[in-house]
């Protein structure tokens, strides 16, 4: 497990930039913390990270957000509002799922058990003005990766 001090939210941003290094296709990102925590703020770093330059909107009331970028696709998801997980199966939520997409989840908890377990999971918690990420890595794949992340955010 990583911990990362986050400051402020451009930092939040640059956090984001950097995970998406660690991103090569075919991952879940799972992003717990309470409302305000930052969540779609880092979706949006990783996003310019992959290099997305439009607005990036907050799928809150959609569910989920598409964005294709290069050969990836990218999808953002919301949960906070699932009423039911089998909602997402009527969504065709198993069609998101392949070795060019990466799927964000915030609030996955309420889509369990209809997503798979997560490559990478990431524990935001207010602190004062600032945050304070947990990162695990699931996945052997992106281990290394998020252990260089402190680093690519001096």
């Amino acid at each position: 497990m990583t911990m990362i001090i986050i400051p402020t939210a451009e930092m939040m941003e640059a956090f984001g930039v950097a995970l998406a290094e660690c991103l090569s296709g075919g991952e879940t990102v799972f992003l717990h913390g309470n409302l305000g925590a930052g969540k779609t703020t880092l979706v949006r770093g990783a996003l310019h990270g992959f290099g997305y330059s439009n607005t990036v909107k907050s799928p809150t009331y959609t569910f989920v957000e598409h964005y294709t970028i290069d050969d990836k696709e990218i999808y953002h998801f919301d949960l906070y509002r699932l009423n039911d997980p089998e909602e997402l199966e009527a969504m065709g939520i198993r069609d998101y799922f392949d070795d060019n997409a990466v799927c964000f989840f915030e609030w996955p908890e309420n889509g369990q058990p209809m997503i798979p377990e997560p490559d990478i999971e990431i524990e935001i918690a207010i602190q004062d003005s600032a945050r304070d990420i947990q990162l695990s890595a699931i996945s052997s794949d992106v281990i290394a990766c998020i252990q260089r992340l402190p680093k690519l955010l001096r």
